[in-house]
């Protein structure tokens, strides 16, 4: 599979009206569902609504034009709305914009260098821990825009937010959470009536027409709407340079590691959600170079970080759309609302958008999945409620960072713990197949005199190197002839074969030959590299125990 291969390529190959149309009609409709996703998701970032439009247009169009999915619809998401503001806060918009360019780098890296596969297997636990963890930390954004509170500023963390609310719950505007929780009803029931409408689109224009008519007719002034607290600027975007250094760089490292691992964890999902809908399969290295570009011009142009959305991607597919081309339509769409009807937005209400984001975190929150999980073995637990807990308390960056740790750490446990080290006494048993160690059926061979056979099963690792040094240890004794028997052992790294070397050398000093059985390939390789196979010899490594018992009797004879 080519590393850069977009998809648009192959599908138009075949392309026909009846296609284009069916994109055609896709695109349009996710254009208007993707609007109001795209103005919460800017506001709620921290930044304007207009950029939270750019975002969709310039990503969503360079994904479609370059991604290795077929369908795969590409903008600003709930799960960055996050980080985002924590950037925004701590290093300003020119702090997010450099952050998110030096992500996409990133990201085109990960592709060049083939890693989409290997982003796939990030544990499950740690995905659902932070996209929960995220869902619970957007509700919490959104409770001051919902219920109209009066406050100053919101404090950035968790716990000390819901501490300021609770000091706030006598400031509610009572027609603000009125057209809140009606927009949240809306949004519920819409799908029960026609899974075609966005329930999102159908609340804001309803809720923007009702609160207009408020306005106008009743003089109720205190809703507050987007045009209350922003200038919405419907043009086109103008480009922004930036000045990076290396210190610049080095400040903004570690957000820009959690936007690219958020980013690619997240358009590899959805990528992967879609392929199982259409039957198709995505290549996820260019798709990984596809939001790489995508996250390097977009801050150009005053957008945020952008990555696959699951969401208007499965509008897509549901509406028909077949190829890239629906994905560039909605970007078109989405660009033509902003010239002729971006003035219309300043309307809307800031708790209808809130009550938006309310349902986005609902759905993003996998509350099901998350309970499911707790009654896992307790290492997943501990993964998931880590990650979590990180992700509600702290940030992002950090929960990544610790979950991922966690999770290979207690990996590398289950691993060790499956590896085990044994004495084989008396007779071994032992399949007859004289050319490997693997046979059909069992024969008993005798373990001669000063010879002492010991036998590892599973991965020779840094997990488990010490284990078996340890298990030598223990058993203690010095044989004439030590057979270590290798024939289930898959692979081994350079400290399982440092820590072999040093069980040779200490046993020369004892007068104790190594023998090694049932080496594979992959193993001799490594012994051959890591200069083990020249310390004992090339011919103390057999294929088969019959020949390494063969070998020490030749050396009992000879001594």
């Amino acid at each position: 599979m080519k590393v850069f291969d977009p998809k648009i390529i192959f599908t138009l190959k075949n392309y026909s009206k009846e296609k284009f149309y069916a994109d055609l009609m896709a695109g349009v409709i996710v254009g208007i569902v993707a609007l109001p996703l795209a103005i919460a998701f800017g506001i709620a970032s921290g930044v304007t609504p207009e950029k939270g439009l750019f975002t969709a247009i310039i990503a969503g169009f360079i994904i479609s034009l370059l991604g290795g999915s077929r369908v795969q619809i590409g903008g600003p998401t709930g799960a960055f709305i996050v980080i985002v503001y924590g950037i925004v806060q701590q290093y300003g918009v020119t702090g997010l914009a450099i952050a998110t360019m030096i992500a996409g780098v990133m990201l085109v890296g990960m592709g060049l260098l083939r890693l989409g596969a290997i982003i796939k297997f990030i544990p499950y636990p740690v995905v659902v821990g932070f996209t929960s963890g995220i869902a619970l930390t957007i509700f919490a954004t959104q409770i001051k825009d919902l219920f109209g509170l009066e406050m100053a500023n919101v404090p950035a963390d968790f716990i000390h937010k819901w501490i300021a609310y609770a000091q706030s719950i006598d400031t509610i505007n009572w027609w603000s959470a009125l057209i809140g929780i009606l927009s949240i009803l809306i949004i519920a029931v819409t799908p029960k009536i026609s899974s075609k409408i966005p329930g999102s689109l159908v609340a804001i224009i309803l809720m923007t027409v009702l609160v207009y008519f408020m306005k106008n007719n009743f003089g109720i002034q205190d809703i507050e709407t987007i045009g209350d607290r922003f200038t919405i600027n419907a043009s086109l975007p103008q480009v922004t340079t930036y000045q990076i250094d290396f210190d610049t760089v080095r400040r903004l490292l570690p957000v820009a590691f959690s936007i690219a691992m958020l980013c690619a964890i997240e358009s590899l999902l959805s990528a992967t959600v879609a392929d199982g809908v259409i039957g198709s399969k995505h290549n996820s290295n260019t798709e990984l170079i596809a939001q790489g570009i995508a996250n390097i011009v977009t801050p150009i142009f005053g957008g945020i970080p952008a990555t696959g959305a699951i969401a208007r991607t499965m509008t897509n597919i549901n509406n028909g759309g077949k190829t890239p081309i629906a994905g560039i339509i909605h970007a078109i769409v989405l660009l033509l609302i902003l010239l002729f009807l971006g003035d219309l937005t300043k309307h809307i209400p800031m708790a209808c958008l809130a009550g938006v984001l309310v349902i986005v975190a609902y759905n993003m929150s996998e509350w099901r999945t998350f309970k499911s999980l707790m009654r896992n073995q307790r290492s997943d637990a501990v993964v998931l409620l880590t990650t979590f807990l990180l992700t509600v308390i702290f940030d992002l960056t950090i929960a990544i960072q610790v979950g991922l740790l966690l999770a290979v750490l207690l990996f590398i446990r289950r691993v060790s713990a499956v590896s085990t080290v044994s004495l084989l006494e008396n007779k071994l048993v032992t399949p007859s197949d004289t050319d490997s160690d693997y046979g059909l059926e069992d024969e008993k061979l005798l373990i001669p005199k000063d010879v002492s056979i010991y036998e590892i099963e599973g991965p020779f690792f840094f997990g488990v190197a010490n284990k078996f040094e340890e298990t030598i240890k223990q058993i203690g004794g010095s044989p004439r002839i030590r057979i270590i028997r290798m024939r289930k052992v898959p692979f081994m790294d350079s400290t399982g074969a440092n820590n072999l070397k040093n069980l040779i050398v200490m046993s020369h000093k004892d007068k104790t030959e190594i023998i090694l059985s049932g080496v594979n390939a992959s193993v001799k390789t490594v012994l051959e590299k890591s200069g083990v196979a020249d310390l004992i010899g090339e011919d103390h490594i057999c294929s088969d125990i019959h020949e390494a018992l063969e070998k020490s009797k030749q050396i009992l004879a000879d001594t």
